[in-house]
């Protein structure tokens, strides 16, 4: 069995909704065609298809199966194409994870100026907090916040992800403001929970580095349901400031601690290997530093706040 051409037929037959339209499309027998499927089901020993006298529909592995299949066969394609004049021109599938919070409040203008530039691209987003497997999960790129990316990825870094800690007006008129980061052990801290040191915040300050244990009555593992609690003045964030940062302007939310720093970290685009890179993802890379600007621009507040910059 010639596995790219079971793969051709496979995606032609889940594409077309039947053995004979692909048949038909690809110009060979229906016996041949469900040969060629049956050929790859047996070889991956599942079924990706099941079929009826009605109609076609693709089992969980074979929804999984076709999705890899179409980027295998884009990346054949652009392949072959990169020996010729085509291989200068972005096209086809590009899957990017992108972490959820970021990318609700920041993606879609990107994609939409980077769609305008290149129109043969097919985006497609996936949003999720875990470091998904860029390989083995089929992503071409992902865009990741961290202090450090791994060796075993290329990073490209595209702009600073300053860490705040804040609350609403209405909780600091009813428990205070905190003064020192010790006194947030006296507060109600909202905490965020997608990560190995939950209930820990870092700051540095007069007195050199320090670690305070935080507790309160609402934790989550997404930055946005804890924003909401705390505009709604339930207690304290510590939280990335595109998240927070048109909050911080209006003055729905306010600065605390101006004296004291919090770790930075920053926003990468990331990839497998430098090698081969196709024009899509090259494209992407190089499009997205010349959309950010540093500070960036969720990072507005800056300019009338007297929380240090750096």
């Amino acid at each position: 069995m010639d596995k790219l051409t079971a793969m051709q037929v496979f995606t032609r037959v889940v594409d077309a909704g039947s053995f004979v339209k692909a048949a038909n499309q690809l110009d060979i027998s229906t016996s041949a065609v469900s040969r060629l499927v049956a050929e790859l089901e047996a070889h991956l020993n599942t079924r990706l298809l099941q079929r009826s006298t009605r109609k076609l529909s693709l089992t969980e592995a074979g929804r999984l199966y076709h999705a890899r299949c179409l980027q295998i066969l884009g990346d054949v394609v652009e392949a072959e194409s990169e020996l010729g004049q085509e291989g200068q021109r972005p096209f086809g599938l590009l899957r990017i994870n992108v972490p959820v919070s970021f990318g609700q409040l920041h993606l879609s203008p990107l994609i939409a100026a980077y769609q305008k530039a290149h129109p043969d691209v097919i985006v497609e987003i996936e949003l999720s907090d875990r470091s998904v497997d860029l390989v083995e999960e089929g992503f071409d790129l992902a865009l990741r916040i961290s202090g450090q990316i791994t060796d075993t990825l290329v990073a490209r870094r595209l702009a600073t992800i300053r860490i705040v800690t804040a609350a609403a007006p209405s909780y600091l008129a009813q428990h205070g403001r905190p003064l020192t980061p010790a006194d947030l052990a006296n507060h109600n801290c909202l905490i965020y929970t997608n990560g190995s040191r939950r209930g820990e915040w870092d700051f540095s300050g007069a007195d050199g580095n320090i670690t305070i244990k935080v507790a309160g009555h609402f934790r989550a593992n997404n930055g946005d349901l804890l924003r909401r609690a705390a505009l709604a003045g339930e207690g304290i964030i510590c939280e990335p400031s595109f998240l927070i940062g048109e909050d911080l302007a209006s003055g729905a939310l306010e600065i605390l601690l101006p004296d004291c720093t919090t770790p930075q970290l920053a926003l990468y685009a990331v990839y497998p290997s430098r090698r081969h890179l196709s024009a899509k993802i090259r494209s992407f890379i190089d499009f997205l530093p010349a959309q950010m600007s540093e500070p960036p621009a969720w990072d507005g507040w800056m300019k009338n706040s007297t929380q240090p910059k750096s």
